[in-house]
């Protein structure tokens, strides 16, 4: 479990991200912040799309430009929402598949603390890269 001034800095970057979010069907804002091993902490907003199935979750947007910076190693991440919901299904799948088992913050639009939880409890038995082999 990361400390308590870690968990503050990754909601307050994830708030500043929601800021940015592109969610002008559905009004639901989410901001991330993913804080890779080596302290750096890499945000992502949910982009929508009027094509609903083409929207992207912050999730995974903050996970893909972790990877194209070449980051491979995580520690936690803080998602910020209307009521510090949890992350759809895809995502769930997409954290434990990239990030492995990590803390999640789950954090309201004022950045109060909903809930903290891990990868493996949101994903309990997961289908990874152990079962493709």
């Amino acid at each position: 479990m990361i400390d308590q001034n870690k968990q503050n800095t990754l909601i307050a970057a994830a708030m500043q991200a929601r800021h940015e979010a592109y969610a002008p069907y559905s009004h639901f804002y989410v901001g991330v912040a993913l804080l890779t091993k080596d302290n750096e902490i890499i945000t992502g907003i949910n982009m929508e799309n009027s094509s609903y199935g083409l929207s992207v979750c912050a999730e995974r947007n903050a996970i893909a430009t972790a990877i194209g910076k070449g980051k491979r190693d995580f520690q936690a991440m803080a998602i910020v929402s209307r009521g510090g919901v949890t992350p759809c299904g895809a995502c769930r799948q997409v954290i434990f598949d990239i990030c492995g088992n990590i803390d999640i913050i789950l954090a309201d639009e004022e950045g109060k603390i909903r809930d903290i939880t891990s990868t493996e409890t949101l994903l309990p038995n997961a289908f990874g890269n152990k079962d493709l082999v």
